[in-house]
């Protein structure tokens, strides 16, 4: 029985030093909508609420909870990014100034947009990759639009939720709320 608890935590001891190692998801580089290079570096010490977005997906209508969590607590350290993708149903096939105009006309967004990437499949942009790969604290594909992931001032993964997952929703907002109070 020793030797099996032994086990456990030399297993468990190898799982948290890999996960110490892997390399920073802030230093992969990134496009903004505009076209400038950025990367989660630029967001250094903040929680970023990081959401892969598309303006024609039945669950579109929570940019307007995603704009109201970012107002309410950015001046805290959120920041919430938004990074549009076509890899569902097609619905995100805008260029980057058409999603910036539905993005600011119809729902106020004031939190930064990326540039369109992809987030599943061999062509993933290296930062989703590393998001969903094999290395990351909540493994598996992205399953559609809207699927959010914290990330706390370190620059660490803190939790993945799913599309169906509001804004709103309390398990979100207290995971937001936690990770803005780990300074």
């Amino acid at each position: 029985m020793k030797w099996i608890v032994s086990l456990i935590l030399t297993l468990l001891a190898a799982q948290i030093a890999a996960a110490d190692n892997m390399p920073s998801i802030q230093n992969i580089p990134l496009n903004d909508i505009n076209g400038k290079p950025t990367s989660l570096k630029d967001y250094a010490g903040k929680v970023v609420l990081l959401v892969n977005v598309a303006s024609q997906c039945g669950f579109t209508p929570q940019y307007k909870g995603l704009e109201a969590l970012y107002e309410k607590y950015k001046s805290q350290g959120l920041v919430i990014i938004g990074v549009p993708c076509n890899d569902f149903g097609g619905q995100e096939p805008g260029s980057a100034d058409e999603i910036k105009k539905f993005c600011t006309e119809k729902y106020n967004v004031a939190f930064p947009l990326m540039a369109k990437v992809h987030v599943i499949g061999s062509e993933a942009h290296p930062l989703y990759a590393a998001l969903t790969g094999k290395e990351s604290p909540f493994p598996g594909a992205i399953k559609w639009n809207f699927t959010k992931f914290v990330i706390g001032r370190d620059g660490k993964v803190v939790q993945r939720f799913e599309s169906k997952i509001t804004p709103e929703a309390p398990e979100l907002v207290q995971t937001v709320e936690t990770a803005l109070a780990a300074k």
